[in-house]
């Protein structure tokens, strides 16, 4: 009986493990690829590319004489060039003293600074360009928000009064006047909340005068993976009836109350496709980003509003869906390191910084909501990975850039030795982070 309770949690436990390993495997092979391919323009040659360490597990040599390899553990990989002594590309001096200037040429350290630079630098650019592709190809396939405030899909509630239809134009809402959606949506912000609301839309070329629903109700929009509401089993577009008997019928009412719970248990009543239940759970503290920089302590469940329908969408231009996905995979970069800045100034706390163990566990649970959660969790991951990998730190991408500049401003590289000492403080550097953002996956609420 013991053993059988454990499945659960056991087949919990495997498929986290299996969603961070894809999730990071993916990852990993365009960065190191991004190093193999510019290294290849540019004349370096690869003998390894690596997905994993340790025991080879397969293998196969291509055309033009690299080997790829799948290899046991499967928690990162590299690229060894020619001339390189390990896979963090230190000098092999024995190998490089034999080698014809010709082959020297086609190492890591023979080869000109600008060919060097750039196959280091290309491991991060790619993991920026896999952001940018995934937000492209959801914003080219969910379309963006029209400039018209019209009425795209109603999204199924509880309460009365669902009288608007898909391909209304809204004119008015309570009096105001809503020309464009950025109007609208102003307007629903000096709205008291109630059951329902005064519209007047154009419908089949005619003005019609209408009570329908409260633009922004209590409905769960999103669901942030690994959140209080995700625990208790929120989903998408479950309504919140009632938060400890007080009904609510905005989602800013949601939000308030769950402001001021200061982390005490909510009982909450939950509509789904015509089911009621109940469930609690006890808000989370935390540091989210302010829209004007820098952030902010509030209690959470991890819910996100909207709109009680989708927006009219449009599918926009190449050169326009490139920018939407480029403004989105900075905005995660800049939030990224403004939350490390707070976090060293001790503005925020230490606890937000995860390790490998909140990593694999963030993995598991975007999986859980599906297909389109778990690849926008790759693409944000891929995003942290990238910028991680150019801080200036020796071992890491960052780091071999400021040798490089260091290069380019003295016309010799940093000694033998020298480099010997910053890699091995680097390294220390590193694994001491990793350890202290386990320790936060361990002890951190």
């Amino acid at each position: 009986m013991e053993l059988i309770g454990l499945i659960p949690s056991f087949g919990n436990l495997l498929w986290t493990v299996l969603a961070f390993v894809l999730a990071l495997s993916i990852i990993v092979a365009v960065h190191e690829y991004g190093h193999y391919i510019v290294g290849r323009w540019t004349g370096i040659h690869a003998e390894v590319f690596s997905l994993g360490f340790g025991p080879v597990l397969f293998s196969r040599m291509d055309r033009h004489g690299t080997r790829w390899q799948f290899a046991l553990l499967p928690f990162g990989g590299y690229v060894k060039f020619m001339g390189d002594a390990d896979a963090a590309s230190g000098k092999d001096g024995e190998v490089i003293s034999t080698l014809t200037p010709a082959e020297r040429r086609r190492t890591m350290h023979g080869a000109p600074l600008w060919a060097r630079s750039a196959t280091v630098a290309a491991g991060p650019v790619f993991n920026f360009i896999l952001s940018i592709l995934v937000f492209a190809g959801f914003f080219l396939y969910n379309g963006v928000a029209t400039d018209r405030p019209v009425v795209g899909e109603l999204k199924p509630t509880p309460f009365e009064g669902q009288s608007l239809l898909p391909g209304d134009l809204i004119v008015q809402l309570e009096g105001s006047e809503t020309p464009d959606l950025a109007a609208f949506l102003r307007a629903t912000e000096a709205l008291t909340p109630a059951p329902d609301v005064s519209y007047v839309v154009e419908r089949d070329g005619q003005r019609v005068a209408l009570d329908g629903p409260f633009p922004f109700p209590p409905i769960a929009d999103g669901v942030q993976p690994q959140s209080a509401a995700q625990d208790v089993g929120i989903a998408r577009g479950d309504v919140i009836l009632s938060v400890d008997g007080q009904p609510v019928q905005a989602f800013a009412e949601l939000r308030d109350l769950v402001g001021a719970s200061d982390g005490k248990p909510l009982l909450m009543q939950i509509w789904r496709g015509g089911e009621t239940f109940e469930a609690a759970l006890v808000p989370r503290r935390m540091d989210i980003p302010r829209a004007e920089g820098g952030f902010e302590t509030r209690w959470l469940i991890g819910l996100s509003g909207g709109l009680v329908f989708v927006p009219e969408t449009r599918r926009p231009g190449p050169l326009e869906v490139v920018g939407l996905a480029a403004s989105e995979t900075w905005r995660i970069a800049t939030t990224s390191l403004s939350g490390l800045a707070h976090m060293i100034t001790g503005a925020i706390s230490s606890c937000n910084l995860r390790g490998p163990i909140g990593i694999a566990e963030s993995s598991g649970a975007a999986a859980t909501q599906g297909a389109a959660s778990f690849i926008l969790f790759i693409a944000m991951l891929s995003t942290a990975v990238g910028l991680m990998n150019l801080f200036p730190v020796p071992v890491l991408d960052g780091g071999h850039l400021v040798f490089h500049a260091w290069e380019a401003v003295t016309g010799k590289p940093p000694s033998d030795k020298a480099l010997r000492i910053l890699m091995t403080v680097g390294l220390a550097v590193l694994l001491s982070l990793m350890v202290f953002a386990l320790g936060n996956d361990l002890f951190c609420p």
